[in-house]
Parts: structure tokens; C-alpha cells; sequence
């Protein structure tokens, strides 16, 4: 027979590390992974300290956790717009429209969750800054194999400058909040598509 009780905690324990990791994540553009406590966490969500424990064991699994819920917000705002489009350039294309508006919808609040724990966690270790490295990883890979269908022949080289791009366009936009440097972003990003051609 099923034990009701126990599949009961289960599922408030599901849905208090649910809740707990999604506002980690938020918490972690604005003030970095390092700054998130068991304290801020208990006076944000609302979940006691020994409750969050609880359901995660430490604050470095939180902190693990909140990389886990960015990176499912990052593929349904970023990357899942873009997927329907034809591989390569035109889903290049799409992969920088979604995430465009990913960071114009200020989807986090402090940013695109990327560049804001890439910088924090450079040339660290352990298991946050291992979760922070292949979430980065996993997205210039992305690039880099779109950019091989687009016909690039420095499909890495291209990637780092379209990361690039999007990392200085999210810094501007989070230091004066114009749409601009949104537009400026896209149209780098154009012009880079444009020349991918020669490369071939």
C-alpha cells in the first residue's frame, strides 16, 4: 500500500526545495551565489533554517541546486524559443532574440544569471563552481555547434565573441538599464552572422 504520509512530506519536501532553490537563483544575480545564507534564505521564503537544511543537507547544496533551477529558466527563456528555428545561423539568430528579451524581461533581477556567477566563480573549485563551469560550458558548446552547421570554420573562436557580446551588453545593461545596449548586442551579434560565410 502507498504510505499517504510519507508521499506527502515528499512532496512538501519537493516544493520547499523548489521554492528555496528558485530564489537562491534570483537571490544570486544581485548579490552572487557566495552572499546567499540559510538566514536570507529563511527570511525570504519563509522556510525556517532547519527546514531548508533539511531538504538540502548544507548551504553549498542550495547554492548547487540554485545553478540547477537558472539553468531550467535559461533553456525555456533562451534556448526552447529559439529550437523550432532551422539549425544554424537562423537559430543562432533566435537564440540571441530570446535572450534578448530574457534579460529585457529581467527574468532574474539582477541579470542574466550567467554572467553574473561566471565572473564570481572563475578560477574556483568545488561542486558550485563545477555546476557554474558547466552550465557556462554547456552554453558555448551550444554556440560552437550551431556556428559548425552556420558554416564557421573557427567555430570556437566565433562562440567566445558572440558570449562576449552578450556579456557586455547584460554589464551595460545592468549598470544604466537602457534598451539600447540591448540593440547594440543585437546588432553585433548581426554583423558577426554576416561574415560566418567567409569563413567557410
Amino acid at each position: 500500500m502507498v504510505d499517504e504520509r510519507t508521499d506527502g512530506r515528499r512532496a512538501r519536501g519537493d516544493a520547499t526545495r523548489r521554492r528555496v532553490a528558485l530564489d537562491a537563483a534570483m537571490m544570486a544575480t544581485v548579490g552572487g551565489l557566495d552572499a546567499i545564507t540559510l538566514g536570507s534564505l529563511a527570511e525570504r521564503t519563509g522556510v525556517s533554517k532547519s527546514g531548508i537544511l533539511t531538504v538540502f543537507g548544507s548551504r553549498e547544496a542550495v547554492q548547487v541546486a540554485a545553478v540547477g533551477q537558472a539553468r531550467r529558466i535559461y533553456v525555456d527563456a533562451v534556448v526552447r524559443p529559439a529550437w523550432g528555428r532551422e539549425p544554424g545561423a537562423e537559430r543562432l539568430r533566435g537564440l540571441v532574440e530570446a535572450w534578448r528579451e530574457y534579460v529585457r524581461a529581467e527574468v532574474f533581477p539582477g541579470g542574466c544569471f550567467l554572467a553574473a556567477t561566471s565572473v564570481e566563480y572563475g578560477r574556483r573549485a568545488g561542486p558550485v563552481a563545477e555546476a557554474v563551469r558547466g552550465l557556462k560550458r554547456e552554453w558555448l558548446d551550444l554556440l560552437e555547434a550551431e556556428l559548425t552547421t552556420a558554416g564557421s570554420r573557427r567555430p570556437a573562436d566565433d562562440a567566445f565573441r558572440l558570449d562576449a557580446y552578450l556579456d557586455a551588453g547584460n554589464a551595460r545593461h545592468q549598470l544604466w538599464g537602457s534598451p539600447e545596449h540591448l540593440e547594440e548586442v543585437d546588432r553585433a551579434c548581426r554583423l558577426a552572422f554576416e561574415v560566418i560565410p567567409a569563413h567557410a
